[in-house]
């Protein structure tokens, strides 16, 4: 099989992003445009990637990090100076390089395969990916000779008003005959508008040189998108998201409005869950079946199990069983183990605490650094006082401990298995076992003293 080597452009400044961020770094679904770029080609067989950095290089390999090589390119001169900074690294190597940008996103690994297969049929030195672009402005136009093969590629800003004309336009992802390549560099010109080095002047040298060039048309325009601007990077994250929602529905998700839902590229879902409108899945996430997610709902980096449901509600970076009741306006914060049959309710907060199964903490709570047993109640308006303004301690509610309402429990502290709480007690000692602990100052009625009280404020 022929070697194939990748050459990723991820060199350019962005300057129309007008952004502190390197325009490769942006994200679109929550992924950083050149890791899409990274994972997508990656799926074809290579044997070698090279990536151009430019200004950011070393938040760009940090990102990036082993999946390839790097090379800087210290000046900005055009695309073909960018592609010339890899001479050092390919150019006595025998095969076929594709060259492709790190602002293009949305191309698939099909797409890449498509057009590797495309010039090793064709036999051409050099293959250029074309589509049919419904606004061409802009882009570099594929001029095509009688017999329909590839003369050369005219940018805009030097394109004549007919050549303007034509709409099928170049993607900026070309296959090339390795030597072939590095030799045509070495023929390029920056005589033009920008005074650059333009890597598509390539193919009218290969061609001139009588050698073949292809182009490859894909069906999909959107799948080419570069990403310039803001408003482009809009673009491509509604597409990008759109492609990742029809994946799922496909693959047995009902989502109840897919333009209103928002998940991310490494999120699994099972079958038979249910999303509904304005939620966002995000990170690593996974969603077991038959679970109910939103509406308006965030979740990140979490394992949420079967036949739970989370509504108008907030979790990040936290497992969550099978059977659980979430929300509505719940908090998950980081590091929660919330066990099966579990019911977080509505206006409760719980942060690196682990609840046990079939225990309730039914609405207006903070559970923070706490150890809930199974079966324990906790009552509206318990909050577990973790801080003491320089550390964090742990509470510990054993199984089957009921805790009344407006309870503060000073941690460190422990109510034992099957223990009350009075409702508006502050606990400050550990709790035995099956106990009682009323922990509140004994009520006092003073009978008439209201009516003194208005009297004084009448005078």
């Amino acid at each position: 099989m022929t070697e194939r080597f990748c050459i990723v452009l991820a060199a350019g400044q962005g300057t129309r992003m007008k952004s502190n961020v390197y325009k490769v770094l942006h994200p679109v679904a929550g992924r950083p445009m050149l890791q899409h770029v990274i994972n997508q080609i990656k799926s074809v067989n290579l044997n070698e990637i090279v990536t151009i950095v430019g200004v950011g290089a070393d938040k760009v390999m940090e990102q990036i990090g082993n999946e390839c090589q790097y090379v800087v390119q210290k000046e900005q001169l055009g695309t073909g100076h960018a592609v010339q900074q890899a001479e050092e690294l390919l150019k006595d190597k025998d095969g076929t390089t594709i060259v492709v940008c790190g602002d293009t996103p949305l191309i698939t690994s099909a797409t890449y395969q498509a057009l590797f297969e495309h010039h090793e049929q064709t036999g051409a030195k050099a293959t250029v990916l074309t589509a049919k672009a419904p606004d061409p402005a802009g882009y570099g136009r594929v001029i095509r000779n009688n017999n329909g093969e590839v003369e050369k590629i005219v940018e805009h800003k030097d394109a004549s008003e007919k050549e303007r004309c034509i709409n099928e336009i170049n993607t900026g992802t070309y296959c090339f005959d390795n030597q072939t390549l590095f030799q045509a560099l070495k023929k390029v010109s920056n005589d033009n508008a920008q005074g650059e080095y333009y890597l598509p002047d390539v193919i009218g040298i290969i061609r001139n040189n009588g050698e073949k060039v292809s182009a490859c048309l894909t069906p999909d325009y959107d799948e080419t998108l570069g990403v310039n601007d803001r408003v482009v990077l809009a673009q491509a994250e509604k597409i990008m998201r759109k492609r990742i929602n029809a994946n799922h529905m496909r693959n047995g998700v009902t989502i109840i409005d897919p333009d209103n839902t928002y998940i991310e590229p490494d999120v699994v879902i099972e079958q038979d869950v249910v999303i509904h409108p304005g939620s966002i899945i995000a990170g690593s996430s996974t969603i077991k079946a038959n679970s109910v997610v939103g509406p308006h709902t965030e979740i990140t980096n979490c394992l949420v199990g079967e036949e739970t449901v989370i509504r108008q509600s907030v979790a990040k970076d936290s497992k969550i069983g099978d059977r659980v009741q979430i929300g509505p306006f719940a908090h998950i914060r980081p590091e929660a183990l919330i066990g099966n049959e579990v019911k977080i309710g509505n206006f409760v907060e719980v942060k690196k605490s682990s609840i046990a199964e079939k225990s309730k903490v039914s609405h207006l709570s903070y559970i923070g650094d706490a150890k809930v047993g199974s079966n324990v109640n906790v009552g509206c308006g318990t909050i577990t006082v973790n801080y003491d303004g320089k550390n964090k301690f742990l509470t510990t509610i054993e199984d089957d401990a009921f805790i009344g309402c407006n309870s503060n429990l000073i941690a460190p502290v422990t109510i034992g298995k099957g223990s009350y709480v009075a409702a508006g007690s502050t606990i400050t000692k550990n709790v035995p076992e099956e106990s009682l602990s009323v922990a509140r100052a004994r009520q006092t009625n003073k009978e008439g003293y209201a009516t003194k009280l208005k009297n004084r404020q009448k005078g």
